[in-house]
């Protein structure tokens, strides 16, 4: 069970004299139950290469495959009841009259009863967090943050295996970003497969296990947030940064001359100097 890309490139306007090939040369695997985050500069081709995962684009040259299943035009309501896609502005999204409506647009194309949409409903909200008192709401009365979990119901009603999210906490403060974060940790620990595209690499420490960085339309670095974390003046050189504790600590193991592993999260941090005060190397 995973998303398989071989090959996979992609051409926006061909033949025309806006012709411009986003990405390229991309082959890689997302198993089931991974957690990943793609990373890039603006314009790298983080977003067409999401696109791509549920068939919102199809390749130019290449192939993606769902358990299995290459995406075709003829398969794309099966790949897409399978692998949901939440947008960077869920504005674009959402469209119904109510909340309630809006998360249970996609299952009218099942056979299902009043009852069982109902439920689907419910589920999808409670697993969310949202509150059922707003389903009588126009959407555009709710919070940022509100709209985006309705986004995310109206995807998990179709109960995907796989969701991607692009920017999922762009413009929160920061308890709307951290109930997103949680939130997106607790869907992973349920078993669903998660990627998204974030440029916060603070926000992509703390959730991911793996990281891809897309620049210049291919995968430059593929891997754990210490091996990819760890390439600090690599990510500069394409306009990227490090988490800010990973600064911290690399400033701290400069000036000490202590040698640490690369520390992506606070909690790694903690660990850190809990063990140099033990051995007697930190003296606080």
């Amino acid at each position: 069970m995973s998303i398989l890309i071989k090959d996979l490139k992609y051409t926006y306007m061909p033949k025309t004299p806006f012709e411009k090939t986003a990405i390229h040369d991309i082959s890689l695997e997302i198993q089931k139950g991974e957690f990943v985050a793609v990373i890039g500069h603006t314009g790298s081709g983080k977003s067409t290469l999401l696109q791509h995962l549920n068939g919102l684009l199809l390749p130019t040259e290449g192939e993606v495959f769902i358990d299995g299943e290459k995406i075709t035009k003829k398969n794309l309501s099966e790949i897409r009841r399978k692998v949901g896609f939440v947008f960077q502005y869920p504005e674009h999204q959402l469209f119904e009259d109510t909340v309630y409506k809006d998360i249970a647009f996609a299952l009218k194309r099942f056979k299902l009863s009043d009852e069982e949409i109902d439920a689907k409903v419910r589920k999808a909200a409670n697993t969310v967090g949202l509150d059922e008192a707003l389903f009588e709401s126009s959407v555009f009365d709710l919070s940022g943050g509100e709209k985006r979990r309705v986004a995310i119901c109206g995807v998990l009603v179709s109960d995907p295996s796989y969701l991607l999210l692009d920017e999922p906490a762009s413009g929160l403060d920061g308890k709307g970003r951290r109930d997103m974060l949680a939130l997106l940790k607790k869907l992973n620990s349920e078993g669903v497969t998660i990627v998204l595209i974030s440029h916060s690499m603070d926000d992509v420490a703390e959730v991911a296990d793996r990281i891809i960085l897309i620049n210049e339309g291919t995968v430059a670095l593929d891997g754990t947030p210490g091996e990819v974390f760890s390439k600090e003046e690599l990510l500069a050189s394409m306009s990227l940064d490090v988490p800010e504790v990973t600064k911290l600590f690399n400033d701290f193991s400069k000036r000490s001359g202590i040698p640490l592993p690369t520390v992506t999260t606070a909690l790694q941090g903690r660990e850190i100097i809990r063990m140099l005060i033990n051995e007697g190397r930190l003296v606080l």
